[in-house]
């Protein structure tokens, strides 16, 4: 259904567009398909007298004002930039995904509470064809929207969706638990209705911590993925001209709103002209490849001078024996009548032991391993980046 409809109202839509068309496609779906689960629920759990039904019924008609939550984050997300908000409104997404997070949660502490009640004081449950029937096509729809929500929230890269197919499977198995309740009361007399809604809450709940998880991550920053970053150093690295990079800086706006800032060590003796040219197609390349609009300094080292290189591969050798991970750059070497300055900057990957200052004090002592002549003026950067 949902690719039949994607035909009329979204693929014919400019591309840039899609994103917001395909998101509230499957929410309007959503809405309508739970509001019917709700009705055709409720009215299974009064003619059966069963409280997981009731719930459950209930927990599709919170899905219903999940999937609304959706549509309003997508329709937000989809605004353009404006002089409150210059990177755009991307970021309304990953709330709407929260906000859905937290109505699962909700939903569970519920259904927690009445399958208590349930099991301290049990109350008979009819087990009429027409509940069974009711339940068996609850969980054939909700197999299909969690197919739709999942496979569309990967095509999209986005968290609301794959928060809303994540509640669709645990709908499917808290329903395919109350189906089981029912199966077990018909077949053997015993009722284990308020056990399955308990065991029906603890999964819900599971599933709205996870979902919750996956929309605060990027509310707070998290760190790059690590193959987005490999594309990044690729494309820069492609360049013959570049000879290394560092302080990469990821900045996540929301889906399809993402800038970065980096450093590229270039040539001290090239033409500055060309130099400039050069950063203008890399940045071009990597908004035409990833989407991604990028803010890039450049940092000229020495690439002619053989002492200068020499020391820099022995002061690196040096470093990586404290950490294998830490990597140097803006290497300069100031030689004196008594000593000679090496001036450099580190970067220290997140977990590594020891405070800055010791770190700092390490490297020197390295250094000093190099020659005694030799004193390492180093400044410590910290990566935001995953480092290979």
């Amino acid at each position: 259904m949902i690719t039949l409809l994607s035909r009329f109202f979204v693929l014919n839509k400019p591309e840039k567009e899609q994103r917001r068309a395909y998101g509230t496609l499957c929410s309007i779906v959503g809405i309508c398909l739970n509001i019917l689960l709700f009705a055709g629920k409720y009215f299974a759990g009064l003619i059966s007298g069963s409280v997981a039904i009731t719930a459950d019924a209930f927990n599709n008609l919170s899905d219903a004002g999940s999937s609304f939550i959706t549509l309003v984050g997508f329709l937000f997300a989809g605004k353009k930039p404006d002089p409150e908000h210059p990177f755009g409104h991307g970021r309304f997404e990953y709330v709407s995904g929260f906000i859905v997070a937290i109505a699962i949660l909700l939903m569970g502490f519920e259904l927690l509470k009445s399958s208590v009640a349930k099991i301290i004081h049990p109350v008979a449950v009819d087990t009429s064809n027409l509940a069974i029937i009711i339940l068996l096509c609850s969980i054939l729809v909700k197999i299909y929207m969690a197919f739709y929500n999942r496979s569309i929230g990967k095509k999209l890269d986005s968290d609301a969706m794959k928060a809303t197919a994540m509640d669709s499977l645990s709908d499917t198995i808290a329903t395919s638990v109350v189906l089981l309740s029912l199966l077990v009361m018909r077949l053997t007399s015993v009722n284990i209705d308020g056990i399955c809604g308990l065991l029906v809450a603890v999964f819900i709940l599971y599933a709205g911590i996870q979902a919750a998880k996956d929309t605060i991550d990027p509310l707070l920053g998290k760190a790059p993925d690590p193959s987005f970053v490999r594309q990044i150093k690729d494309i820069v690295m492609e360049h013959p001209t570049v000879q290394g990079i560092h302080d990469l800086v990821v900045h996540d706006y929301g889906p399809g709103r993402c800038m970065i800032s980096l450093h590229v060590e270039v040539p001290g003796n090239e033409n500055v002209f060309l130099l400039h040219d050069m950063i203008d197609n890399i940045e071009r390349e990597l908004d035409s490849q990833l989407g991604c609009e990028a803010v890039i300094h450049m940092d000229p080292i020495e690439t002619d001078n053989a002492e200068i290189k020499r020391m820099h591969d022995l002061v690196e050798q040096k470093v990586k024996e404290i950490n294998e991970k830490i990597t140097i750059h803006d290497f300069r070497m100031v030689t004196g009548d008594t000593h000679t300055n090496l001036i450099f900057d580190a970067v220290i990957p997140y977990k590594t032991k020891g405070t800055p200052e010791a770190l700092q004090d390490q490297i020197k002592q390295k250094v000093k391993e190099i020659g005694d002549q030799y004193i390492a003026v180093v400044q410590l950067d910290q990566s935001y980046v995953p480092i290979d």
